[in-house]
């Protein structure tokens, strides 16, 4: 018997491996959604909106107007196929909060949230989780700020 060693390349495991052929197949390990959108083009990626198109259907609209539409897609991206159960008030929806007009006079990602049974945010806007809330506060901050300052 003869052996020969495969290193698997980063990033991919074994899909297959045919015991005839000696085929072996590898495939990509799935990203978790923080690793795969970074950037507001990602969200477009990751919801199959075309850039042009998205950017056109802005033109128009104040700057809070346009942030609340990009939130939305944001949040439906990071939040997969999770849907808000409203009727579950033991399921937590989380949101970023912000400390506004702090001692440094600026906008500064603060914490997050999360409620049962009241809401205190638009539910286009929650996320199934505490990291989720906290990355989008974080990471999309300038799209907040559009959003909730003048």
């Amino acid at each position: 018997m003869k052996t020969l060693k495969i290193e698997i390349p980063e990033g991919f495991k074994v899909d297959s491996f045919d015991d005839k052929t000696g085929e072996l197949k590898f495939i990509p390990i799935p990203k978790t959604v923080i690793e795969r959108i970074k950037t507001f083009d990602d969200v477009l990626n990751e919801t199959g909106f075309d850039k042009e198109e998205f950017k056109q259907s802005l033109k128009g609209l104040d700057k809070d107007e346009k942030a609340y539409r990009k939130l939305k897609l944001l949040a439906a991206a990071l939040n997969e196929d999770w849907v808000p159960d409203w009727n579950n008030s033991s399921e937590y929806k989380y949101y970023p909060w912000f400390r506004m007009g702090s001692a440094s006079g600026g906008f500064s990602y603060g914490d997050f949230d999360f409620w049962h049974s009241r809401s205190s945010v638009g539910s286009r806007l929650c996320f199934k989780s505490r990291e989720l809330a906290e990355y989008a506060g974080k990471q999309f901050e300038t799209i907040y700020k559009d959003f909730l300052t003048l």
